[in-house]
């Protein structure tokens, strides 16, 4: 990979990660959050899907429809997680499990239903993975697997990260298989959301209006910067970078997730989570490295 992909590739993993500290400032705004800043996302970048959609051919059928409609559904259930998430456990546990979470899935998946004869490498990016998992969640004391809410951060964070493993399947067929462009995509995926999302926080906006106080600003960063990431990793893979090096690079993302935690919100830091981080960045890598 050349040096201007790379860095559009850590710049994307910043970004990624920023946005994710600024959607746990505003954890407890739940899904009135969520509304906003797919709001948000669709103002923003509604002129550069207009400019697609007048200078480019667009195939509109139902396969295409099922895809968009799939893709909204599963990114919705993503967000309405991720903030729950967010809520109820640390950013520096839930944000490196979800981002670790897709490649374990992708694997373990190839190895027992794809049949795939499972490699060194890939058997070690396993493992990396879930002692990461294992060393940022418990931390070195077996007791939280006795505690009733003690394991709440590796649920969210594994349910979010299940999530993402089933939207990069439905976005990656949309764009490769039915020649979706990315913008388009999650363009039209952040609109259904906001269809979606509006009968139920619209039903009471006194109460939407008060979760939302002092989050305002929050939803303007999340909803510019949460496609500015992926806009930027795309770039990356136009520009010539093999996807086989985008896809664990971006996963930095990871690491500077959770020293954002530690450092903006005075999360706990110990080795355990930072042996955990660098456990989990190792595994992703292990794992999107060709075998």
């Amino acid at each position: 990979m050349s040096l201007l992909p790379l860095l559009l590739v850590i710049l994307a993993a910043f970004i990624h990660a920023s946005w994710n500290l600024l959607a746990k400032h505003a954890a407890s705004a739940g899904p009135a959050f969520v509304f906003a800043y797919n709001v948000v996302a669709c103002v923003t970048y509604f002129p550069w899907v207009v400019w697609l959609i007048t200078h480019r051919e667009l195939a509109w059928n139902w396969p295409v429809a099922a895809c968009l409609l799939l893709s909204a559904m599963i990114h919705l259930g993503y967000s309405l997680c991720l903030q729950r998430g967010y809520q109820v456990a640390d950013l520096s546990v839930v944000y490196p499990i979800a981002r670790g979470t897709g490649p374990l899935l992708a694997s373990t998946g190839a190895f027992i239903i794809l049949r795939e004869a499972p490699s060194l490498q890939g058997v070690l990016g396993l493992v990396a993975v879930v002692v990461g998992i294992g060393c940022i969640t418990i931390q070195g004391d077996l007791s939280a697997f006795r505690r009733p809410r003690g394991l709440d951060g590796i649920r969210w964070g594994f349910t979010t990260g299940s999530l993402i493993a089933g939207y990069t399947v439905v976005d990656g067929y949309g764009v490769k298989m039915l020649g979706i462009h990315p913008v388009i995509l999650d363009w039209v995926s952040n609109a259904l959301r906001f269809f979606m999302l509006a009968p139920i926080v619209l039903a009471n906006p006194a109460r939407a209006r008060k979760a939302m106080h002092g989050h305002w600003w929050l939803a303007v960063g999340v909803g510019v910067l949460s496609p500015l990431s992926y806009i930027l990793v795309l770039t990356a893979v136009d520009m010539g970078a093999p996807l086989s090096l985008v896809a664990p690079a971006r996963e930095i993302s990871m690491m500077i997730g959770a020293m954002f935690g530690m450092l903006f919100l005075r999360e706990p830091v110990n080795a355990w989570r930072v042996g955990g981080c660098l456990a989990l960045v190792a595994g992703v890598i292990l794992l999107g490295i060709p075998h």
